[in-house]
């Protein structure tokens, strides 16, 4: 879900300004929570405007800095486990993974990844 609408902002910032109805009446007008209207009545106090701010870009990926460490790991031996990538990854730099973080990183890379430890020679595959 996106930000609300710049016109939703501004007639709730009209009906606060009129004064007639409490935070709360106007939230339920509006079918917004009584924080938001409570937000944006304090940030039109502090700026005089309730524009949406920029979208901030999320959280860092832990691995961004590991590529090249990723890449030499799976070229010198690509049958490595998650778990045991996951070892290699702290050894090397530092950085604690899940199997499943790693395993995004992997796809994002498009390296391949091997999810558990392989069966044995004599063990039987299933039908």
């Amino acid at each position: 879900m996106g930000p609300y609408s710049q016109d939703l902002r501004e007639r709730v910032i009209a009906a606060v300004l009129a004064s007639e109805q409490s935070l709360a009446e106007i939230a339920a007008t509006f079918k917004i929570s009584e924080s938001t209207v409570d937000k944006w009545h304090r940030r039109w106090k502090d700026t005089g405007s309730v524009v949406a701010l920029p979208f901030a870009g999320g959280r860092r990926r832990a691995l961004r800095d590991c590529e090249a460490s990723l890449r030499a790991a799976v070229k010198k031996q690509p049958d490595l486990s998650l778990e045991e990538l996951c070892a290699q990854v702290k050894a090397n730099e530092g950085v604690t993974a899940s199997p499943s973080m790693l395993c995004r990183e992997l796809q994002r890379l498009h390296l391949p990844r091997k999810k558990s430890p392989s069966t044995t020679a004599s063990g039987k595959r299933p039908a």
